[in-house]
C-alpha cells in the first residue's frame, strides 16, 4: 500500500511539476523506525514487512543469552520488545538462511525506487545491532546471538545522493530529472533535523509516539543511560539523539476509533472541562496492543469502570505530561545539562492543552510548532543535499518559515 501511494505522489508531483513550469529534481522517503524486509536473490520479499505491534517478539528481549549492559554498552539503545534485534530472533532460520539483503522499510522503498541497497544511518541506528562507537554493524554481537549477517548492506549518511529513478519508473511519471536523496531516513531524525535547537534546549517530537530528547555530540554510554532505559540513535550530519520512547498519542488515538472517531475539537473541549486530575503509566504493556477495548484499558489503569469520554482523554494528557518531565529530568541528569525551552513539533504541537499541561508539569517554556516537521526535515536535507540552499543553514530557514505558539508554566488548569 505505501509503494501504491508514493506511485500516486510521484504522477501527481510530477503533474504539478509540469503545470508551474518546471521539473521534480529530487525525493526522499523517511518512515518509522525497525521494521524491515528480507529479499531473496531474486530481490522478492521473502515474508513481508510484519509490523512492529505483532506479537511474535512477546518474551524474546526477556530471554536474551547476554546480559542488557553488554547489548547497551555496544548498541546505547533503548530495551524495546520491538526492536529489530528481537523480530530477527522471532525470524524462522529459514528465512534468515535465504535471506540475500536486509533493508529497512524506507531503505526497502529508495531499493524500488534506485535499484540501490544501502541503509541510511539513522534508521540502521534504531536496530540495536548498529554498534554506536565505531558507527558500523554490531557483527560480533549478532554472532553472540546466533543471528546470521551476510545480509545487512553498506549503511551510507544521511544526505547521500542514491542517484536517478530507475529508467522505467523516470519514464512511466516524466521524472527523468529526479535524483533520490537518503534523507534522515527515521523519521524522528528528518524531524529533529529541522528542529531550531538551542544549547539548553530538548525536543518532543509528538505523534503516534513522544520522542522525548537532547541533541548530543556524541552516544552516551554511561551505567545511568542504561538504568533510565534512555536511548541513543544516530542523527544527520554526525550528531546523536539521545531520547526516550513514551507511548504517545496513540492510547488517545485508539480510544477515539473506539468511540467511532468524533472530532478531535471536540474531545479536547471536553478534557478541558474535566475536573480529573488522575494519571496513568502511559508506557504500561498493556497499552501497545491495537483494539477497540482501549478505553476500557485505560479505565482499568485508571482503578475504575465507568469515567466520561472527556475524563479519560483529561487523564491521558495528564500522564503524557507528567511522564515528559519524568523522561526530561533523566535526560538532564545523564547529559549533564539544564533544559530551559522545550521545541514540541509534529501532530501533537496543535494541542494546546496538552502543550500547557507539560509546560506546567516540566516548568519549561514550551515551543510548540512545526507540525510537519518530518516533512520539513526531509525537505530540508534534500534541498541541502542538492546544494539548493547552503548546508548547515536548514535550520535558520526552518525557524523563519514556521510559526510558533510559547506556552509558559502557570498553575492548574
Amino acid at each position: 500500500a505505501l509503494w501504491r501511494e508514493i506511485r500516486t505522489g510521484l504522477n501527481l508531483a510530477s503533474a504539478r511539476a509540469k503545470a508551474l513550469g518546471g521539473v521534480v529534481s529530487s525525493i526522499g522517503v523517511d518512515s518509522w523506525a525497525v521494521d524491515y524486509a528480507l529479499l531473496d536473490e531474486f530481490d522478492t520479499l521473502i515474508d513481508g514487512v510484519h509490523c512492529y505491534r505483532d506479537s511474535r517478539t512477546d518474551g524474546v528481549m526477556d530471554a536474551l543469552p547476554i546480559s542488557r549492559e553488554e547489548i547497551f554498552a555496544i548498541t546505547g539503545l533503548q530495551f524495546l520488545p520491538f526492536n529489530t534485534l528481537y523480530q530477527l530472533l522471532a525470524t524462522p532460520k529459514t528465512h534468515l538462511e535465504r535471506a540475500r539483503t536486509l533493508l529497512l522499510v524506507p531503505d526497502l522503498l529508495h531499493f524500488w525506487l534506485t535499484g540501490k541497497k544501502v541503509c541510511e544511518r539513522t534508521n540502521a541506528s534504531t536496530t540495536q545491532f548498529y554498534d554506536a562507537t565505531t558507527g558500523n554493524w554490531a557483527f560480533g554481537l549478532l554472532e553472540q546471538l546466533g543471528l546470521p549477517h551476510h545480509f545487512l548492506p553498506v549503511i551510507v549518511e544521511a544526505g547521500t545522493n542514491l542517484g536517478k529513478l530507475e529508467p522505467r519508473l523516470a519514464h512511466e511519471f516524466g521524472l527523468e530529472q529526479a535524483e533520490v536523496i537518503a534523507v534522515g531516513t527515521h523519521d524522528t531524525a528528518s524531524a529533529v533535523a529541522a528542529i531550531p535547537l538551542s544549547e539548553q534546549s530538548a525536543y518532543i517530537s509528538s505523534g503516534t509516539w513522544s520522542l522525548v530528547g537532547l541533541e548530543t555530540p556524541k552516544a552516551i554510554l554511561s551505567n545511568a543511560a542504561l538504568e533510565a532505559n534512555i536511548t541513543n540513535e544516530a542523527g544527520v550530519y554526525n550528531t546523536n539523539r539521545l531520547l526516550k520512547n513514551v507511548m504517545g498519542l496513540w492510547i488517545l488515538q485508539e480510544c477515539r476509533r473506539a468511540w467511532g472517531d468524533p472530532d478531535w475539537v471536540m474531545l479536547y473541549a471536553e478534557a478541558e472541562a474535566a475536573k480529573v486530575t488522575m494519571q496513568i503509566d502511559v508506557d504500561d504493556p498493556v497499552l501497545l496492543a491495537p483494539g477497540l477495548d482501549m478505553p476500557t484499558r485505560v479505565a482499568a489503569l485508571m482503578g475504575q469502570d465507568a469515567f466520561s469520554r472527556g475524563e479519560l482523554v483529561r487523564c491521558i494528557l495528564e500522564s503524557l505530561a507528567a511522564k515528559y518531565n519524568v523522561v526530561l529530568q533523566r535526560l538532564e541528569q545523564v547529559a549533564g545539562v539544564q533544559v530551559k525551552t522545550l521545541h514540541i513539533v509534529g501532530g501533537g504541537s496543535q494541542i494546546a492543552l496538552l502543550n500547557q499541561l507539560t509546560a506546567n508539569a516540566t516548568g519549561k517554556t514550551v515551543i510548540a510548532g512545526m507540525t510537519d516537521a518530518t516533512l520539513s526535515g526531509n525537505l530540508m536535507l534534500q534541498l541541502e543535499a542538492s546544494k539548493s540552499i547552503p548546508q548547515g543553514t536548514g535550520r535558520s530557514l526552518m525557524q523563519k518559515t514556521h510559526s510558533f505558539s510559547v506556552f509558559e508554566p502557570q498553575g492548574t488548569i
